[in-house]
């Protein structure tokens, strides 16, 4: 499973919530709406995301452009499926009991309907 912080975490969600390819001055201006974050800082997250596999990276006009590797979905899902993989067969069990018992109605019926 792969791990980020928090900074990662946020970069990843700027990129799933784009529809377009971003630079990291695109990703260094929406960053600085939220907190003041130094430019090489976002071009160092956005590197260790590419080198993760998380975010795919082109070269366009001599600027790195960002995009998610796979959609956010498909993310959690693998990490959640990795999560659990490395649990003891009864731990496992109760941790789905109980994380079936957080489900919505709108959550289980998609769930069945898949």
């Amino acid at each position: 499973m792969v791990s980020r912080g928090e900074l990662e975490q946020r970069v990843m969600e700027i990129l799933w919530e784009s529809s377009e390819s971003r630079s990291v001055a695109d990703v260094h201006a929406i960053m600085n709406e939220e907190r003041e974050l130094a430019y090489t800082t976002v071009m160092t997250v956005l590197d260790r995301l590419a080198k993760k596999g998380l975010a795919r990276r082109e070269l366009v006009n001599r600027a790195w452009q960002y995009e998610p590797a796979d959609p956010q979905h498909a993310v959690v899902a693998r990490e959640m499926a990795a999560l659990l993989a490395g649990l003891r067969p009864a731990v496992r069990t109760e941790a789905l009991v109980e994380l079936s018992k957080s489900l919505s109605d709108e959550d289980r019926a998609a769930l069945h309907a898949s």
